[in-house]
């Protein structure tokens, strides 16, 4: 399933790259968000930022946030969407991610959805495209063993990697439906090469 559209006809800023900058990557556990929003960030010049890299910047620099984050973590408590979007708003707010960003792990719920579209609106932008990695269950789980195995990874067993794709599933649907409404979301062949799929991303910011 890649997609049609033709980079060459794509909205491009006076460099050359697309205009379509403000990004989120979104994909099962195993689909190759994380390698693929490196690539299609230094292509574009903007920030790749995860959710999960967010969280670790805080704690490790003591943020106020990241303060208010280990306290929850410490217990083995969720850390609260409140504290989840402040710090994804801080970090839309810094300099880097002013003409662009790649978002990946956020949002996650349909109230962080929400959440966003505040943050943008208060920053006089809005998002360009949603790009979704599709992949076949099936391989993905076989991908995943085997790395489980190579790294010694004991909670990567095919029954815990199916219950983590049924939660995926179950979460974010209903994002994908919000973003399909908006005609946001490309769609994307994640099974092919990781020359292949970073190229059907390029194209489908041209859609």
């Amino acid at each position: 399933m890649t997609t049609t559209s033709d980079a060459s006809n794509a909205p491009q800023t006076a460099d050359g790259r697309p205009s379509a900058r403000r990004l989120l990557i979104v994909g099962p556990p195993g689909a190759g968000k994380g390698t693929q929003a490196a690539r299609l960030a230094q292509e574009l010049a903007i920030p790749a930022i995860s959710t999960g890299d967010i969280f670790r910047a805080n704690v490790s620099g003591q943020t106020e946030l990241g303060v208010l984050a280990k306290s929850y973590m410490d217990k083995g408590e969720y850390v609260p969407d409140s504290v989840t979007n402040d710090m994804v708003r801080s970090r839309l707010d810094e300099d880097d991610a002013r003409d662009g960003f790649l978002l990946d792990g956020y949002p996650r719920t349909l109230d962080q959805v929400e959440a966003l579209d505040g943050m943008l609106t208060e920053l006089g932008s809005e998002l360009d495209a949603v790009l979704l990695l599709v992949v076949e269950t099936d391989a993905v789980i076989e991908r995943l063993v085997a790395r489980g195995q190579e790294q010694g990874r004991s909670d990567d067993t095919e029954e815990t990697i199916r219950r983590r794709l049924e939660v995926y599933a179950e979460q974010t649907a209903p994002l994908i439906d919000v973003y399909d409404k908006r005609g946001l979301v490309r769609r994307v062949d994640g099974m092919a090469s990781i020359d292949q799929v970073t190229a059907s991303l390029r194209d489908a910011l041209g859609a």
